[in-house]
């Protein structure tokens, strides 16, 4: 007898795992560095116009699929062309590579949670050597990698409802009231307006090309699209939701985190005169030197900013971990459990490589780079744009615009008024934008064998998509 499929329990409970999957380090880590390297304010203009424009249409797609179809990535494209099921697994095979350094990071929180009240603060200059001899050491990345690899393995165990649900009407609220904590306590410091007008005082002279590819590349990775997590997502919604509605919902929940963290950042940064284009290192090395320089409370709220960060990777990390289960379960009719666990397994000898490429395994490249790099490499620069790419073009070229309107306003029962508009974008304007975008970010590789090396699965992928 066949399983009956999971479905989510509560609307909220949908929302809140949705905008769980969406809000992840994208928004605490990469979105305020890039916001700092693209001049603030003109950037966040830019980003908020992507994400109207691209990321709730795309959105919209994949929850539609999902739940039309009432399958995961795979079985959804198969179930309308077996010819595109390659793009179902290369979602797949994007979750897969990305929990290959995901979890690490996610562990680095977790270390930062704990070292906050061990020392990290004591010596504000040395916390650039404090964290480049963490990721460095061979062992203790990997045992707080693990933590938190087992956290995201308890909650994809317990199912759809009971795991993946109900963690994110836990965790969600938390984020929220942690990131709050921490904006308020920075928009207090004197000298904090200097940051919010770097916020939110556009200054257009800053503004080039790569700002509008910048932005928009920030606004789709940042909304988990195109791999596969929006679908699998979709695929347990019952037939009564508003699409349009929650999805909706989902991304102003994104978009206010990102904000969010910009504003707990930046008025902070420039009221100590830190430096705000800090790039990458900003969240680990110069987020927590201001607080270090708050004094004996600055423990305590550097501490609710790493376990923000922890809940903010967490929830993504749990749906993509659920885009591999979900695979398992629906095409090699796998129990929940010991696809979870399997997966996770190999998912962990992926991050331990991808540590120790930080450190003792430095000298050990693929394709030029360390295995932690190669994983990010492959799949922000290569698999996510391209997937996000075929999912506009297959949603709006090759589904039956009838079928799309009725999935859209639930068998014609409810109004979606901005339908063609959102149709014309979906089949017109976006496959160019982000071809754009995956163009420039391959080209923009400079390791030609791995370029050729992304490219090449995705060339074997379709060829031999039948069989897949």
């Amino acid at each position: 007898m066949e399983q009956k499929r999971e479905n989510w329990g509560s609307r909220i409970g949908f929302i809140m795992a949705a905008a769980g999957s969406a809000v992840g380090l994208g928004n605490i880590w990469r979105f305020p560095y890039l916001t700092g390297m693209n001049g603030g304010g003109a950037f966040i203009v830019i980003y908020l116009g992507c994400v109207v424009l691209v990321g709730l249409s795309i959105m919209i797609a994949e929850f539609a699929v999902g739940r039309r179809t009432q399958l995961a990535a795979v079985g959804a494209y198969k179930t309308y062309n077996k010819k595109w099921s390659f793009a179902g697994v290369l979602g797949v095979l994007s979750g897969f590579f990305i929990m290959g350094f995901y979890p690490v990071v996610g562990g680095w929180s977790l270390y930062y949670i704990v070292k906050s009240f061990t020392g990290l603060l004591t010596v504000p200059e040395a916390i650039g050597d404090i964290f480049g001899a963490f990721i460095g050491s061979p062992v203790q990345p990997i045992i707080w990698m693990l933590i938190y690899l087992a956290v995201n393995v308890f909650i994809v165990a317990r199912g759809v409802s009971a795991g993946i649900e109900l963690a994110g009407k836990i965790l969600m609220p938390i984020l929220y009231v942690l990131l709050l904590i921490v904006t308020i306590k920075g928009l207090t410091i004197p000298g904090a307006g200097a940051g919010l007008s770097y916020l939110f005082v556009p200054d257009w002279s800053v503004v080039t090309g790569g700002t509008f590819l910048a932005a928009l590349g920030q606004a789709f990775f940042s909304l988990s699209l195109g791999m596969g997590c929006m679908i699998t997502y979709g695929s347990y919604l019952n037939k009564e939701e508003k699409l349009p509605n929650n999805t909706l919902i989902v991304v102003s929940m994104d978009t206010s985190v990102a904000l969010l963290a910009g504003v707990a950042m930046f008025p902070a940064l420039f009221a100590f005169g830190m430096e705000p284009a800090a790039g990458p290192g900003l969240v680990f090395v110069v987020v927590p030197q201001i607080f270090a320089q708050m004094g004996g409370i600055g423990p305590l709220f550097s501490a609710f900013f790493f376990v923000a960060l922890f809940i903010a990777a967490l929830t993504s990390s749990v749906s993509l971990l659920e885009v591999c289960v979900a695979y398992l379960m629906d095409e090699k009719k796998m129990d929940r459990r010991v696809a979870t666990y399997g997966t996770s397994v190999v998912m962990a000898v992926l991050c331990a490589l991808s540590s120790l490429s930080l450190g003792a395994m430095s000298g050990v490249t693929i394709f030029g780079v360390g295995a932690f790099d190669f994983f990010d490499i492959l799949t922000d620069k290569i698999f996510l744009a391209i997937g996000g790419m075929l999912l506009a073009i297959f949603v709006g070229w090759f589904l039956k615009k009838e079928d799309l309107k009725d999935e859209l306003t639930n068998g014609g029962t409810l109004s979606f008024g901005l339908f063609e508009v959102w149709y014309n974008i979906i089949k017109y304007v976006i496959p160019v934008l982000i071809g754009i975008v995956a163009t420039v970010g391959i080209l923009s590789i400079e390791q030609t064998s791995l370029m050729i090396f992304g490219i090449l699965i995705i060339v074997v992928l379709a060829i031999f998509s039948k069989k897949l």
